[in-house]
Formats: C-alpha cells, structure tokens, sequence
C-alpha cells in the first residue's frame, strides 16, 4: 500500500486547515536529521538486567534520555565474521533521534543470513521483554507495535529474511546486504543501501536482485552509494551522510509513522542525490482524505517536465504549492490558455489548487 502524508490535508475541501496543524511538520526538515540528533543517549546491556537471547550473542540497547515515549525500536545485526561494533555506530545515531536500537553479536560469526535473521527476530523478543520488565528505564515507554529490522552484510540479508518469518515487521534497513537467490516475499517498507564498487557483495548479484526480489506491491528504495564499498552503509555517515538521513527518514516514516518525513524522501534526498550513482524507488507520497472523486479534472502529461494541460470547462483560478504548502505561484485557466508552466520550479511533488479540487503534479 503506497504511502500517504499528512500535508495534503492542507488541500481539503475548499480552506486552508489551522495553522498549528500545518505547525507540525515545521521541525521536520533535511536539517533537522542531524548525527547527533537532538535526544541524550544512555545504554543498556544483559549486566542491566536484559534479556540473553539464545539465537544471539550479547545485546547492546540504545535509548534516548529526554525524548517522549512511546519509542519505536530497531534490531541491527553484522555481517559474516563481523562484530557488533562494525555497525554500532548507528546506535547513538537512531537512538538520538528517538528510536530506540539493540545491536546484537552472533552465536558464531560465521552464522549465515537465516540464522542472523533468527537472531533479529529473538532481540525484538528482548525489546518486548523490555517493556515490561519492572526494573528497565523502557519499562511501558516502547510501542511493540513499531518493530523494524536492519544489518549489513550477510546481516542485511538476514533482516530481508526476517520481515519474511514475521509480517509484523515495520521497516527494514538492509545495509550492502549480502544473500544469492533471495526469497522476499514481504509487506514491510525495505530501503536498501548498496556500494556501487562492493566487491564482497555487487549490487548486480546481490542489492539490485533483493530490490527485484521484493514484491511491486511493498514500498522499497534502493540508493546505491556511488564509489562505494562494502561498509559505506556501517555507519549513518556514509555517502556524505547520506545514507543516515535516507534510513532515519524511511524509519521515521513507516515505523514511527510520521508523514512529515514522506516529503523529505520525495523532494529532497531522492531528487538528484550527489552522492548516488543509482536509485530505484516503488513508493510514493498520495493525497490524504480528500473526498472520494474530488479529483475529477483532467491534466496531462502527468509527471510532467514542464507545461501540464489542464480540461475544464469554464474559467478557474488556480494556486500551485509545494509539498511543504507555500503557495509558489497563482493565475487563471480560460477557454484559451489551459497550461501550467512548470519550468521555473525543481523536481517534486506539487500541489494545484483550483475551487474545490486539488490535484497532485509531478515534475520530472
């Protein structure tokens, strides 16, 4: 089911909604997706008090501090003969911004992609077990309904495998993952990360057949890093942090479910990314509780690279926005000029305002 965000709501019927509506997404911006984030990060191990799965090898928990809970978690594990602290960097990362990590170690390093993916789901056992337990500072603060998976490596294709075993599975983060002949036939929103010059896993053999391998029907991204390696995606600094403000965006979005962060994904990271020599992308920002059939004037091409053609009727005034709804430009469509002149604005997602319609462009 393709994604939707709040900002559309901006468009319903025939006014603006209350300012403090529009408010909420002000703070959610490519800025804001700082490394450190804004929270305090404290960390928990088994010598807390935690659980000690037995399809894994030791657990670090990250959390933040002085963020408000409920917090959605994440399970991240390494890849083949790796350490936890090849990927721990992403624990501070995520947890600062409010999502709480546990990166855990393997019962052997040399387990393959089930077994890590067994070691994933047996971690989100302990952040369930977490919630309740009398004496953890999480204790009631983790929503066990928001659970994502990550790893890298042969621990990239176990989290794939995992959202297989378990389709209550929010999100996954698949970092340079590595897994021949994968098998995903899965419903949680994946984004991949691949280095374009990986000569442990190429993304022709393994990153771009996951992408193919995941059903047309589930939100995925791959973001291939250009020049880059196999552990480009270890930490949220890759690609010029790059590869931090995608994940943390596709996390916040499906497994937080915050539609502010759908945007930012649409019209900015993925638009001409500098730090990509490739995206493949099945997801998309729609409009969001508009009445059904509101949308009935006709508009082509759609995308679009410049001038949309517009079919009405009788005389019409028209507001285009951007997806953050500033009103970018205003005119009027007659019987004789029934275009819209699109070439002056960037790729994106805009929104064009006409009595009580309004519909969706994209520019290309």
């Amino acid at each position: 089911m393709k994604h939707i965000y709040i900002l559309a709501l901006l468009f319903i019927a025939t006014s603006f909604l209350p300012n403090d509506i529009l408010a909420q997404c002000e703070d959610v911006t490519v800025e804001s997706l700082t490394n450190p984030g804004p929270f305090e990060v404290a960390t928990l191990t088994e010598a807390d008090g935690i659980r000690n799965g037995p399809d894994y090898l030791g657990a670090t928990i990250y959390y933040p501090t002085n963020a408000e809970p409920p917090f959605a978690s994440i399970a991240i594990v390494p890849g083949f003969t790796a350490l936890p602290s090849s990927v721990e960097a992403w624990g501070p990362f995520y947890a600062s911004h409010g999502i709480v990590t546990i990166i855990i170690g393997t019962n052997s390093v040399f387990d393959f992609p089930e077994a890590r993916a067994l070691a994933l789901l047996d971690a989100l056992e302990t952040m369930r077990q977490e919630n309740f337990r009398n004496t953890s500072p999480l204790e009631d603060k983790l929503d066990i309904n928001k659970f994502a998976v990550s790893g890298w490596s042969m621990g990239g294709g176990g989290a794939q495998r995992a959202a297989v075993l378990d389709n209550t599975i929010k999100g996954v983060v698949a970092l340079c993952p590595w897994l021949p002949n994968p098998s995903l036939n899965h419903e949680s929103p994946v984004v991949i990360f691949s280095g374009q010059n990986d000569p442990t896993a190429p993304p022709a053999q393994h990153a771009d057949l996951h992408y193919n391998a995941t059903p047309t029907t589930t939100d995925k991204l791959l973001f291939e890093v250009a020049n880059g390696n196999h552990s480009v995606a270890n930490t949220p600094n890759g690609g010029n942090g790059a590869v931090g403000k995608i994940a943390l965006s596709w996390l916040k979005l499906y497994v937080d479910e915050d539609d502010c962060y759908c945007p930012l994904l649409t019209d900015s990271l993925l638009v001409d990314p500098p730090a990509a020599s490739k995206v493949l992308s099945s997801f998309e920002c729609e409009l969001l509780g508009l009445p059904e059939n509101s949308i009935a004037t006709i508009v082509y091409p759609n995308p679009t690279k410049n001038i949309v053609n517009v079919n009405i009727q009788n005389p019409t005034q028209f507001d285009v926005y951007n997806a953050q709804g500033q009103k970018l430009m205003s005119g009027e469509l007659t019987q004789n000029e029934k275009q819209i002149d699109f070439s002056n604005l960037v790729k994106g997602v805009y929104y064009v305002r006409m009595e009580s319609e309004t519909l969706k462009i994209i520019r290309n």
